[in-house]
């Protein structure tokens, strides 16, 4: 039987991360686990052609707000789990690729459980797990948990 001790949940801030965020909540409650709550800011923005970014202090500015606004976000969605306060709760953000971020951090902090939404804010269709979902699925060397 798995005893996790180390949980990963990856969040988009949808409902659906919601969802799964509560679930791993649950889980580590009932286990003393550790929850590492991540957001993963998606590192494809080109800034080429955009007159109103003057400069690459700009581009920098506007990069570290993402990371400054993540961070807050990730803070909210935790205030509205009573249940967060009862378990060790490391808030994470990373710049990157977002499947490819979740299974770095899954190695580096050796998570034993990955809980993640089926679907994100992408929606992409609701009949089809997302593709984060689906790579993390593909390349997780630890249990994951798809919830809906």
């Amino acid at each position: 039987m798995l005893v996790p001790t180390r949980i990963l949940v990856p969040t988009d801030f949808s409902e659906c991360s919601g969802r799964a965020l509560r679930q791993a909540l649950d889980i580590a409650t009932e286990y003393q686990a550790k929850v590492f709550l991540l957001h993963v800011v998606h590192d494809v923005m080109d800034f080429t052609g955009l007159d109103f970014i003057r400069s690459e202090n700009m581009i920098q500015d506007f990069k570290g707000n993402e990371l400054v606004w993540a961070r807050r976000n990730l803070k909210k969605q935790l205030e509205g789990f009573p249940q967060a306060n009862e378990v060790e709760v490391e808030t994470v953000v990373r710049r990157g690729v977002p499947y490819v971020e979740i299974l770095k951090l899954g190695e580096e902090e050796r998570i034993d459980l990955i809980v993640i939404a089926s679907l994100g804010k992408s929606g992409i269709a609701r009949y089809l797990i997302g593709s984060v979902a689906r790579n993390v699925l593909k390349g997780s060397k630890c249990p994951v948990l798809l919830t809906k």
